[in-house]
């Protein structure tokens, strides 16, 4: 079982969820602060602390590109345990993460017509076979936010070197599918403002929701 936690308005029509790691939790309040000031609309969000994070968060196993942990598959446990926190269907689910929690908001987006919108912040669209997976597969949600750093491709890592050509793919894949979908390129690294980063994500995602 992961552990959740809630912020915000618990009465809300409107929950954001987010996969999160310690780090992550670290700069939630930030987060909400820059979510509140790019917009007026009231949310919950519903924050799930991931303790396996390759192992929980990936969709097929997968060899290490960096470090020495490889990928596992445990993303469809996780997202049932997820779902579990979505049963009140006259609320509106948006799912979002970042890193390879945003790669697991977008292939969530996939496996089910729950969410009204994926935000997926600096995703790991470089993840072995993903790019392959959406071309052959219809994603369910119809808003989807992507973005990544403009010199996150920069790295001597061939795999995650791919990472810019792989989200420009992934963007063209989900328009061809007549999707809402855009792709925010912001200054910097991977690691550079996550929480605005985030914020960012889940704002566009709520505009859009509440313009339909």
């Amino acid at each position: 079982m992961m552990e959740m936690q809630e912020y915000g308005d618990t009465s809300s029509r409107i929950v954001l969820i987010q996969m999160a790691d310690d780090h992550d939790l670290e700069g939630i309040e930030r987060e909400i602060a820059a979510i509140r000031a790019i917009n007026d609309a009231g949310f919950l969000l519903r924050v799930f602390r991931v303790n396996r994070w390759n192992e929980d968060l990936s969709p097929w196993n997968a060899p290490a590109v960096f470090g020495k942990d490889d990928f596992g598959s445990g993303a469809e446990n996780t997202l049932a345990e997820v779902l579990k926190s979505c049963e009140d269907r006259s609320r509106h689910y948006i799912i979002g993460g970042y890193s390879l929690a945003g790669l697991f908001a977008l292939w969530s987006a996939y496996q089910t017509d729950v969410f009204e919108g994926a935000a997926a912040a600096s995703p790991s669209v470089w993840f072995p076979g993903f790019t392959d997976y959406m071309r052959t597969h219809e994603i369910r949600t119809e808003r989807v936010y992507l973005s990544l750093g403009d010199k996150e491709a920069k790295t001597r890592n061939p795999v995650m070197a791919a990472v810019a050509n792989r989200i420009q793919e992934a963007e063209g894949l989900i328009r061809c599918q007549n999707r809402r979908c855009t792709l925010e390129w912001n200054p910097g690294n991977h690691f550079k403002e996550p929480e605005l980063r985030m914020a960012k994500g889940f704002s566009w995602i709520l505009r859009q929701l509440l313009q339909s």
